[in-house]
């Protein structure tokens, strides 16, 4: 009832709050027979006459004692929210309690949150900092240790000269890697990496990659297949080689962490005006508590297992920035001991 009450109303509420307890006390005292100075037509006179200074007595105190330091307070919230502050008393005075409590209790959401989001933003860079310092010194050490095996007389012994040279090399291709996805990912947050958009049938695309992963799948015994629901082409529009590299990751990942003597399946489905992909595989799964990470930079649901499988750490991550980069979304669901789907959209053609 009172939420959406101004300075104004305050006032004219106080004040005929008041002339109406003058008026029962001039009742009480005139039914209790008592004499008064003056007589009631003339203290009902003075009643009403008084109505006007009550007021403006009444709206000074409010405004001096309460309203002056909500006009603070108001100002500053809103030179925080960066909108142009108030210059007259008169737009707070006519703005509601209910308003004012509206926007203050707005504002300290918006900083509560914003506050939320930088801790987060703070603990992220720390957890970033301290995997990227792991995945590089990795190698580093890898290399180091290789190189002054060899300085030290190792490149004299053909036994190990070779071996150790190429193991070298290896760690070499692993930073390039890490550093290439590294810059990739930059150049999609700065919106450096322009989208190829063009037509293409998806499933034909799924089908070069599947050939192109044929080794990795053989080496681990795992059968690669296109489900066979869909026997149309799949016409969408993206960028073939951004959408390629997409579907590289996925059954790459899919084919390292699958279960051996297994199979990866890829699937479609329409859906309006999207075509949904999915990767699925029949290994351990992902317990519910990592899915929420698994397309953050260097997240690894199992350390030592994922740094035996190589790579860059990097792959999810722009999985994710792709599928963003086209304004589509990238999903995964897993159970335990059953397996994982992941799930991308695109645009029909």
């Amino acid at each position: 009832m009172f939420k959406n009450i101004s300075l104004s109303q305050i006032t004219l509420i106080l004040t005929a709050v008041i002339v109406v307890l003058n008026f029962l006390f001039l009742t009480v005292v005139y039914l209790a027979g008592a004499t008064l100075p003056v007589s009631i037509s003339q203290w009902l006179t003075i009643l009403l006459i008084a109505i006007i200074p009550t007021y403006l007595l009444i709206r000074f105190l409010i405004e001096f004692f309460v309203f002056r330091k909500i006009k603070v307070i108001y100002k500053l919230i809103d030179e925080r929210k960066q909108r142009p502050a108030f210059t007259s008393g008169e737009d707070v005075e006519n703005t509601s309690f209910d308003k004012i409590q509206d926007e203050v209790t707005e504002w300290a959401e918006s900083q509560k949150y914003e506050m939320n989001y930088l801790l987060k933003l703070e603990q992220y860079r720390r957890n970033f900092l301290g995997n990227i310092s792991h995945e590089l010194k990795t190698p580093l050490f890898a290399i180091q240790g290789y190189l002054l095996t060899l300085l030290e007389g190792g490149m004299y012994d053909e036994n190990i000269n070779a071996k150790y040279l190429r193991k070298a090399v290896s760690n070499v291709d692993r930073l390039r890697n890490i550093v290439e996805d590294l810059d990739i990912i930059n150049q999609f947050e700065s919106g450096q990496i322009k989208l190829n958009i063009e037509e293409f049938d998806l499933k034909e695309l799924s089908s070069e990659v599947i050939d192109d992963l044929g080794f990795m799948a053989k080496e681990r015994n795992i059968e690669l297949q296109i489900k066979e629901n869909v026997s149309k082409p799949l016409e969408v529009i993206a960028d073939r080689g951004k959408v390629r590299q997409v579907l590289y990751n996925l059954i790459a990942n899919a084919v390292k962490y699958g279960k051996k003597n297994g199979h990866v399946l890829i699937g479609f489905a329409e859906e309006d005006d999207k075509i949904i992909t999915e990767v699925e595989d029949d290994g351990i799964g992902i317990e519910e508590e990592h899915l929420n990470h698994l397309f953050d930079r260097f997240y690894r649901v199992e350390q030592s297992r994922s740094r035996k499988q190589g790579g860059s750490g990097l792959g999810l991550s722009i999985v994710k920035h792709i599928i963003e980069a086209h304004e589509q979304s990238v999903s995964v669901n897993s159970v335990i001991g059953e397996g994982s789907v992941f799930r991308f959209t695109l645009d029909k053609s």
